[in-house]
């Protein structure tokens, strides 16, 4: 009876816990804001509604003097992305890596592509609900001495009243998961990511 009861005791003390990270998780997620600050670089972690958009209106805007596009689609091209009106930054400025197909791929051929332009800070773009598991991929894929400067992409499946909106909740929970997997996997292999070799991965 009594290791019955220690079990119960360790389990909702677990829950407890899980629930405590899981809600600062969202707070911090729902903190984000975009900072007006010039980097050397706009990152785009495509695949998300709104994000290449974004990406291209802050390269417009001389935001940044490259707009890596990173996980786009093999047959699309730049030209279908970004045609450059008059007035605006040239389209050599703008690079295309199209091998990655997930976030943590995004990140190791990300960082091939960043590192080969001796960038040294970078406004990255993804959903809100996806940048706490983009930053710390990036954070941890990237030099030490690269900025990341997050800059949320808002959108219409991510409710602020998350609690009450239950595709939200699965949504950052799924987010939550996936983000203590890296974590835990970072601290027991710092640096891991850091380690691969260069390649060229970009694309017109």
């Amino acid at each position: 009876m009594k290791i019955i009861k220690a079990l119960l005791t360790l389990l909702l003390i677990a829950l407890v816990v899980v629930a405590i990270l899981f809600i600062d998780f969202t707070y911090k997620t729902f903190s984000y804001r975009p900072r007006e600050v010039k980097a050397d670089a706009i990152v785009v972690l495509a695949g998300g509604k709104g994000r290449v958009e974004e990406g291209v209106r802050l390269y417009r805007e001389g935001k940044a003097a490259w707009l890596f596009l990173i996980g786009v689609d093999p047959s699309v091209r730049r030209s279908d992305l970004y045609r450059p009106r008059q007035g605006d930054p040239s389209s050599e400025g703008v690079i295309l890596e199209k091998n990655s197909r997930n976030t943590l791929e995004n990140a190791i051929y990300g960082r091939d592509v960043i590192v080969q332009k001796n960038i040294r800070s970078i406004k990255l773009i993804t959903s809100r609900y996806h940048m706490k598991r983009a930053s710390i991929l990036l954070r941890n894929a990237l030099p030490k001495d690269i900025a990341i400067y997050p800059h949320p992409v808002d959108t219409k499946n991510l409710k602020e009243t998350w609690w009450n909106h239950g595709g939200s909740f699965s949504l950052l929970f799924s987010e939550f998961y996936k983000y203590c997997m890296f974590r835990a996997f970072f601290l027991m292999a710092p640096g891991e990511l850091r380690q691969g070799v260069l390649s060229v991965s970009s694309g017109g």
